[in-house]
């Protein structure tokens, strides 16, 4: 390889100047700024552009380096702002690099040109340009899923990139069956693994294991009714055998996959049973309470928070609403279904994706949002609590929360002088 260039990263500061010169008309109130500097917008659209050109002519550069900082300054722009127009000029170099640095790089480049695949397509929705840059990258993709000599990183950005991309693009129901027996491939072996104790499977493998299921998971959401009563029937009484795993991460893939079998299950027929149930439901529950000294003080504390929801979903039908708020919207996440969809997203778009359920039209679609809601500048400004009346709410606050907690102290305190 070359030598490698100094690429200047994709900063902060050019997301949030651009977020707001592109974007202000549905911004967060709390971003607009009442005596700022008037910025021109065209100018520093161009600036941006020209950055962003310059990103994807180092994806074709010599040296690995390089070619990574470069696709690393691309997501981190793609996953912070709406680039649809420029994204579309040059979807087709863009999809050519991708392939490029999937086919030929090693590890590391290999998982930033997944993680860049994943939002191209989020950035163009599900339009005839994602199927066409899908059906170039599909096959690849696959080959590294089921590639064992691959590494395991690799694999696993390729797994969930193969989900992702094919759950926005896919009309055609034969590619989703396909692409979908591809994830089970890889996640079944997990099950092999635990009537064979002899396995040569490893932790290393259940990272590759949970990546496939996850992303199969949500394939699952957007299959046909007859189909998804098939996966149930197939999957439903092996699942449980994923709860006994060592792996903490491997174990809450399994029971939140269950609780969404469930729902679904029960979303075909309102009278469906489950003959293995109060098995199940001890697993779970001993799960929700586990005690177990060997683990760590975290795992426990996420372990039994993730397993009493699901444990109330098996057993009770029931799901605790999350409300999630992004601007002055609100969107409630009332089942399975919709929270196993969110997270998958906010795991590739991380903290823009509240930028991007403001603005993003598919994503909007996705969560029945409806389209983005536009605000000028004036709402903006009534919305807006003066910073002086903030400091107040913030310092009462702060008080108000000092009190609570002496009196919390204080009572502690108590006990032992008493018992």
């Amino acid at each position: 390889g070359g030598q490698p260039r100094n690429v200047q990263p994709f900063s902060d500061e050019d997301a949030s100047i651009e977020t707001m010169s592109h974007c202000s008309g549905f911004s967060d109130p709390a971003s607009f700024t009442e005596d700022g500097p008037e910025v021109d917008e065209e100018a520093t659209q161009e600036d941006l552009e020209y950055k962003l050109k310059g990103f994807i002519d180092l994806t074709l550069d010599k040296s690995a380096k390089t070619r990574q900082a470069a696709l690393e300054s691309l997501k981190s722009a793609f996953s912070s702002k709406i680039l649809y127009e420029f994204i579309m000029e040059r979807r087709m170099t863009l999809t050519d690099s991708i392939e490029r640095c999937i086919k030929k790089g090693k590890s590391d480049e290999q998982c930033a040109a997944a993680g860049l695949a994943c939002l191209l397509c989020v950035q163009m929705g599900s339009g005839i340009e994602s199927e066409e840059v899908f059906k170039t990258l599909g096959p690849v993709l696959k080959k590294i899923v089921c590639d064992g000599t691959a590494s395991i990183q690799a694999r696993q950005a390729c797994a969930t990139c193969l989900g992702i991309c094919c759950f926005i693009v896919t009309d055609d129901i034969t590619e989703l069956y396909s692409t979908m027996e591809c994830l089970e491939n890889i996640f079944t072996k997990a099950y092999q693994r635990d009537r064979d104790t002899n396995g040569v499977s490893s932790t290393h493998n259940t990272l590759l294991h949970i990546s496939a299921l996850l992303a199969w998971t949500l394939l699952l959401t957007i299959c046909p009714m007859n189909e998804v009563k098939k996966k149930i029937e197939m999957h439903l009484h092996k699942l449980p055998s994923l709860l006994s795993c060592d792996d903490l991460n491997m174990r809450i893939a399994a029971g939140e996959t269950l609780a969404l079998l469930f729902e679904l299950a029960r979303e075909t027929d309102t009278d469906f049973f489950y003959e293995d149930m109060d098995l199940l439901t001890e697993k779970l529950r001993a799960l929700a309470t586990d005690g177990n000294k060997h683990r760590a003080k975290v795992d426990k504390r996420k372990q039994r928070s993730v397993f009493r929801d699901v444990l109330r979903a098996v057993e009770e039908r029931d799901f605790p609403t999350e409300m999630v708020k992004f601007g002055p919207e609100r969107m409630y996440i009332d089942c399975w279904v919709k929270k196993q969809t969110y997270d998958t997203f906010k795991e590739i778009l991380g903290s823009g994706m509240q930028y991007h359920l403001q603005s993003n039209d598919f994503l909007r679609n996705v969560f029945e949002l409806g389209p983005p809601v536009m605000l000028d500048a004036a709402t903006l400004k009534t919305m807006k609590i003066p910073r002086f009346e903030r400091h107040l709410y913030n310092s009462a606050a702060f008080k108000a929360r000092t009190k609570a907690r002496s009196k919390c102290r204080d009572k502690r305190a108590d006990v032992g002088e008493f018992f």
